[in-house]
């Protein structure tokens, strides 16, 4: 996978992974995971971690014994259990002779191109200075139309927003299996994977089942995105002992998501495009657009554009389907929904007759489109 004297891993673990059979902070699990962590910094690794788990650790501190309904109250929640899960972090690592920083994200620090950037600058200082942020959502200012979703996917976020070298999801599950393992015991644990087909994500549930939400498919929705990005993701059971350095070493037990012919990351700003932005509509291609823009690197074209949906603006970011439904990127629009929805299936030369030489260009052009 990579070497583990040097570079950068983020390493991403779920509430599940975090708590204990009663639904609290299990510490020693956090003193086990901050002694990898101090391991792979000897060895000359930097890590990031992503940690869920605030809103678990929140609950047990105001005496909650179930998950509360309402927003504020798991806000709060939230708010209560950051300190705790923080302080839970800063004793493990401080008996290594550690020090971390927490770092609170919304979507819309990303969505923000500057804030973006911001954020990028201030995990190189953390990480030149040595010292181990401690990364989770702000949940109690997100709503929903900027969350992340999950950490999953603000793990992957952060990733690429680094460029690390490796993306590691310490789960409650082993990795990905040919089926639900909880409901088909003869399913498989699959090890590799170098593309993310319309089959493999049927494997991998649906958002809205118990393999999906919060889990596998997430996870494997993430992944995908990971690999456009250039960065190998490992999914593993998070509690097996000495899993994150076995992970970097390329010996656990677990999925790894990984392009054979993968050269490097894709630019940042193409990363910010696919990752980070929210997309404002949807633009969906013919099988010719299809093929082209997967097979030969061309732009999105309206003559190969067959439908859009969303009242998205030209600089928005929009998803981009296959013919056949399949999200296989996201870029910056070059035309308002309207327009696009007039020009679609015309040749360039068409629309310049009547709307001149300057309106008419791609849809999306391949410098502002990042395929998955």
């Amino acid at each position: 996978m990579q070497s583990p004297s040097s570079g950068l891993i983020v390493v991403k673990i779920g509430t599940t992974t975090l708590v204990d059979e009663n639904g609290r902070l299990d510490h020693a699990f956090i003193d086990s995971l901050c002694t990898q962590v101090a391991e792979l910094r000897r060895r000359g690794t930097r890590v990031i971690i992503v940690s869920s788990g605030a809103a678990a650790a929140g609950r047990e501190v105001l005496g909650f014994t179930t998950r509360p309904a309402d927003i504020p109250t798991l806000q709060a929640c939230a708010a209560t259990g950051q300190a705790k899960l923080i302080e839970s972090y800063e004793k493990a690592l401080a008996g290594h002779g550690l020090s971390c920083g927490q770092v609170l994200l919304t979507r819309r620090d990303v969505v923000d191109r500057e804030g973006y950037l911001n954020a990028r600058n201030t995990f190189e200082r953390l990480l030149d200075l040595g010292v181990v942020p401690i990364v989770n959502e702000n949940d109690t200012v997100s709503v929903a139309e900027f969350t992340f979703g999950d950490n999953d996917m603000l793990g992957g976020i952060v990733s690429a927003l680094v460029g690390a070298d490796l993306y590691v999801i310490l789960s409650d599950v082993e990795g990905l299996f040919t089926a639900d393992p909880a409901t088909h015991p003869e399913a498989e644990l699959i090890t590799r994977v170098d593309h993310v087909g319309e089959e493999l994500l049927r494997s991998a549930g649906t958002p809205s089942s118990s393999y999906g939400t919060g889990g596998m498919f997430s996870k494997v929705s993430t992944a995908r995105m990971m690999m456009a990005a250039g960065i190998p993701t490992f999914i593993c059971k998070g509690r097996t002992p000495g899993c994150l350095i076995a992970s970097v070493e390329g010996t656990a037990r677990g999925t790894l998501f990984k392009h054979d012919g993968a050269t490097g990351h894709e630019n940042s700003h193409k990363l910010w495009i696919g990752l980070a932005e929210v997309p404002q509509g949807t633009i969906t291609l013919d099988e010719g657009a299809t093929k082209a823009i997967l097979s030969q690197g061309a732009s999105v074209l309206p003559v190969g554009v067959s439908s859009c949906t969303g009242s998205f603006k030209e600089g928005d970011v929009v998803d981009v389907h296959s013919f056949d439904g399949l999200l296989i990127g996201r870029g910056t629009a070059g035309y308002d929904a309207d327009d696009l929805a007039r020009f679609k299936g015309l040749k360039l030369d068409v629309i310049a007759r009547f709307a001149g030489d300057q309106g008419a260009h791609p849809a999306i052009h391949r410098n502002d489109l990042l395929i998955f």
